[in-house]
């Protein structure tokens, strides 16, 4: 089916229209470079010049009218990409904010309900634990259930200001909402193959421990664990811009795991280090160290005590025991939930580099097509 777009001159919308039509009213001058545009299925704004085949990225037309000239459309350095993701999101804090809370007071509210019965008396001890249990499982499942909408609701707030304009905060969640089913399939589907992809490797990490003495084994181990990380490394390729293209480009689940495939391998002939795969891959290398930081950095003399009694050990499973009792005595960690905290609100900051890296992306890949 032929895409159809609607564009807004002047607050006017005239469309839906092809490619082809668009392009007579550029001839005629009727539609320039910076008049709002977008497709007729999706309700997320962008320009005239974010139409592929319609106007040539490098060189865009002069407006005619007011004498301005549009700025032409560049790539910008890895750096320009970290610097525009923290404007976007300290100028739409708030509204960040209020969706992270969207996610994360339920599931605050389970754990501090569960650190409360644990401080608590023991009267009607099974009573307490049956409603604290079943009130955890409703707030997981509620999470759960939000997520997605979390999801799309970064990818439409953040692509409306990197578009220089605003949405309120109700309205990005009414339009996230549409996009549930199909963000909640490609939930399940991508971190469920992570997830997988992880208990294969625990699996090798058992088996190396359980036959250290055979180096049959071991050797067989480590090959298994090579061609996991192939296949943990493919496939992180493959699902780099999946939100992106099912949210910004209303694509479907099977869609947005190939556009997204293609957009990773993309631009083989820039330098390494300016190819969507290794800009992505060093994005969240980079939130990793720092979820790392401040997730083991107050626990590090604790677990590398237990590291040590690890590698000494002559009986494992009382080690397990007493790791067991020395949690449980240790109650709710104060620190460690703030430290969570903190963690989930910074979180939208990578979900809106990689939507500033996808548009990027998209623009040098329209860019090096129109030229060739």
């Amino acid at each position: 089916m032929t895409k159809q777009w609607i564009v807004r001159v002047q607050g006017k919308e005239y469309g839906p229209a092809d490619i082809e039509t668009l392009r007579e009213w550029k001839t005629e001058g009727r539609l320039l470079a910076g008049n709002e545009a977008r497709r007729a299925d999706v309700d997320l704004w962008s320009t005239a010049a974010d139409i592929p085949g319609l106007f040539d990225a490098g060189t865009l037309d002069v407006a005619r009218g007011d004498g301005l000239t549009q700025p032409p459309l560049q790539r910008r350095s890895f750096a320009q990409i970290l610097a525009e993701t923290f404007r976007i999101y300290r100028n739409g804090f708030s509204q960040f904010l209020s969706l992270t809370l969207l996610v994360v007071l339920p599931s605050a509210c389970g754990q501090l309900a569960t650190a409360w019965f644990q401080t608590g008396s023991n009267v009607n001890l099974d009573l307490q634990t049956l409603t604290v249990g079943a009130f955890a499982f409703c707030m997981t499942v509620l999470t759960m259930v939000l997520w997605p909408v979390y999801i799309a609701a970064i990818q439409i707030l953040t692509a409306e200001r990197l578009a220089g304009r605003r949405i309120g905060f109700v309205a990005a969640l009414n339009e996230a909402v549409k996009f549930w089913p199909r963000v909640a399939a490609l939930c399940i589907f991508v971190y469920g193959v992570f997830a997988l992809l992880t208990i294969f490797a625990l699996a090798i990490a058992v088996m190396i421990v359980a036959g250290a003495s055979s180096l049959l084994l071991i050797f067989f181990a480590l090959a298994l664990l090579v061609i996991q990380i192939w296949m943990f490394g493919r496939f992180f390729i493959n699902v780099l811009f999946w939100q992106q293209f099912a949210v910004l480009e209303n694509a479907s689940v099977v869609d947005s795991l190939r556009e997204s495939r293609n957009l990773a391998r993309s631009g083989r002939d820039l330098p390494w280090f300016q190819r969507p795969l290794w800009r992505g891959a060093f994005i969240v290398s980079i939130w990793a160290a720092f979820v790392l930081a401040i997730t083991l950095g107050p626990e590090w003399t604790t677990l590398r005590h237990y590291f040590n009694e690890l590698t000494t050990t002559q009986d494992p499973q009382a080690l397990l025991q007493k790791l067991t009792e020395t949690q449980q005595a240790h109650g709710f960690d104060v620190p460690s939930f703030g430290l969570n905290l903190l963690q989930r609100i910074l979180q939208p900051v990578i979900g809106i580099a990689f939507v500033v890296l996808y548009v990027d992306s998209k623009l040098g890949g329209e860019s090096d097509g129109l030229e060739g």
